[in-house]
C-alpha cells in the first residue's frame, strides 16, 4: 500500500467520523503564532501553551522566520488580524531548529544528487533565499522586531518573542509585547 493509499483510508475513516461544528475559522483567543513547520512541534506546541486547536491561527514555515524579498509571514498574520480577528501575535521558534543548522554545501550537494542544476544552485543565495538562520533566538527577536516595524500591523498590537524547549515544553520569553 502506498502512502497516499494510506492517507485516502485513513480519511474515509475520519470522514466518518467528522464533525464539522466543531471547526472555526476564527481563532478563539484572538492570537496568532508564527512558529516552524517542524513536526516535532504537531501535538506538542499547543499543548505547551495551553490551548487546543482552533484557539490560535498557527502560521507554519521552515524556520519561524521572514525570508528577504518575500511576505508571505506578513500576508498571513494580516490576513489573521484583518480578516479573522487576531489581536495578538507571537512567534515561537524552538530549540534545535533545522534551519539554524542545516549546511548550504550539504543541501546543495543533495539538490543536483536529485536533479537540480549546479548552474542555477550557483547563482542564488541559497542561505538568504532558504531563510537559513544563525540563531533560533536571534532569528525570533529579529522576526518581532520586522512585524513591528512594518506599517501594516495596526499601532500598538502586541507582537510577542519566545522559544520552546524541544526537550522539556519550556517557553522562554525574549520579547514581551505588552512592554
Amino acid at each position: 500500500m502506498t502512502l497516499l493509499d494510506r492517507v485516502l483510508e485513513a480519511n474515509r475513516r475520519f470522514v466518518a467520523e467528522f464533525k464539522p461544528e466543531q471547526m472555526t475559522a476564527r481563532p478563539k483567543e484572538k492570537l496568532a503564532v508564527v512558529t516552524c513547520m517542524d513536526t516535532r512541534l504537531v501535538d506538542f506546541l499547543e499543548p505547551a501553551m495551553g490551548i487546543s486547536r482552533g484557539d490560535a491561527k498557527m502560521i507554519k514555515n521552515a524556520g519561524n522566520t521572514i525570508v528577504e524579498g518575500s511576505n508571505d509571514v506578513l500576508r498571513s498574520v494580516l490576513v489573521a488580524i484583518y480578516e479573522l480577528g487576531a489581536e495578538e501575535v507571537m512567534i515561537i521558534g524552538h530549540t534545535r531548529c533545522g534551519m539554524a543548522h542545516a549546511k548550504v554545501d550539504e543541501l546543495v550537494e543533495e539538490m543536483v544528487h536529485k536533479g537540480v542544476k549546479r548552474e542555477l544552485l550557483d547563482s542564488i543565495d541559497l542561505k538568504k533565499w532558504l531563510g537559513l538562520i544563525d540563531s533560533e533566538e536571534g532569528n525570533v527577536v529579529k522576526v518581532v522586531e520586522e512585524l513591528k516595524q512594518s506599517p501594516l500591523i495596526p499601532a500598538g498590537t502586541p507582537i510577542h518573542g519566545l522559544i520552546v524547549d524541544i526537550d522539556t515544553g519550556a517557553l522562554k520569553v525574549l520579547v514581551d509585547g505588552y512592554k
